[in-house]
């Protein structure tokens, strides 16, 4: 009756646990956890090794990284070099050793705050491919670091171009060994926002959160490794009524006069929540996206911690 609704999320972790609120068993996908309660830092592998289980998480196979940093989203330096530590050591993980020149994209578009982040960590980065071509490679190798260059491509309505087209001309000219790609990010829970990262070697599909749907880049339309690292900046306005209604039941549960109503709203399982909300929204505000009110400040802070992480691992 209510017809197919896909979630709105771009965060690996959150298809997992909508497939166990569905109590849908997934073969083919694994599920590593790791809890820091001492620096307050949680870390979920999620690894998709067949198409049927990338079918049944609508992800492509690959390993997505998720760290849940509750206080990332707050101006602590300490706090945040843990992060930029703990990226770093999972992209060491990812890209391994033998890789040495590293092409660092920063996608999103700059004059839009919440899409910013590509950008602004591109501008944190330590290059070094420019400082190779002048001195040699004896200048990496005692540095101990390695040939890092960057490319912020803008967006389709700036350029007129597909990211992916921008991207791998200059992979042609340019031969990196790896390519690293950081953008923005939906999630389908408000606690997630500024306050997760995901790293994956699955590559991204730039405007799928919001329902823009680019040319996918990956290994495969590249032709070398591509690593994502995204944060989720944004979250749709029928999720925010979704997670609402939720506490709402709650509170009718404990409410005499209004405990009928609230088991009534009990019966519909997730997904018709989802359907019956959007529709409820439908026109004006199921396309809204919803950001922080200081996404600013913390766009800025987010996107030096990501960048400090890269600049760690490899520069």
């Amino acid at each position: 009756m209510l017809g197919n609704f896909n979630v709105r999320t771009d965060l690996a972790l959150e298809a997992k646990e909508d497939c166990d609120a569905q109590k849908i068993s997934v073969r083919g996908v694994a599920v590593q956890e790791e809890k820091d309660e001492k620096r307050e830092i949680y870390t979920t592998t999620v690894k998709i090794s067949t198409e049927n289980g990338a079918k049944a998480m609508g992800k492509p196979v690959g390993t997505y990284i998720t760290i849940e940093a509750p206080n990332l989203s707050i101006p602590d330096e300490g706090y945040h070099r843990e992060i930029s530590k703990e990226v770093a050591r999972h992209l060491k993980d990812l890209i391994g050793k033998e890789k040495k020149s590293i092409f660092v994209v920063g996608l999103g578009n700059p004059d839009i705050t919440p899409d910013a982040l590509g950008p602004e960590v591109v501008g944190n980065l330590h290059i070094t491919r420019h400082i190779v071509r002048e001195y040699g490679q004896l200048f990496l190798k005692e540095k101990e670091s390695r040939e890092i260059s960057s490319l912020v491509p803008g967006v389709m309505a700036q350029t007129g171009m597909e990211t992916l087209e921008i991207i791998r001309g200059v992979a042609q000219e340019t031969s990196p060994d790896v390519m690293i790609v950081i953008d923005a990010l939906a999630a389908r829970s408000t606690k997630r926002l500024n306050r997760t990262i995901q790293i994956t070697d699955a590559g991204i599909y730039p405007g799928s959160g919001v329902g823009n749907h680019r040319s996918a880049i990956n290994r495969k339309s590249l032709g070398i490794p591509v690593i994502a690292i995204g944060v989720p900046t944004v979250v749709d306005a029928a999720t925010i009524v979704n997670d609402t209604m939720f506490h709402l039941v709650d509170a009718m549960d404990e409410s005499e006069n209004l405990k009928n109503l609230g088991g009534t709203l009990k019966t519909l399982n997730r997904e018709e929540k989802y359907q019956m909300i959007r529709e409820v929204l439908t026109p004006n505000l199921n396309t809204m996206f919803v950001t922080p009110k200081d996404i600013d400040e913390t766009i800025k802070r987010i996107s030096f911690t990501i960048s400090e992480g890269i600049n760690i691992a490899f520069a």
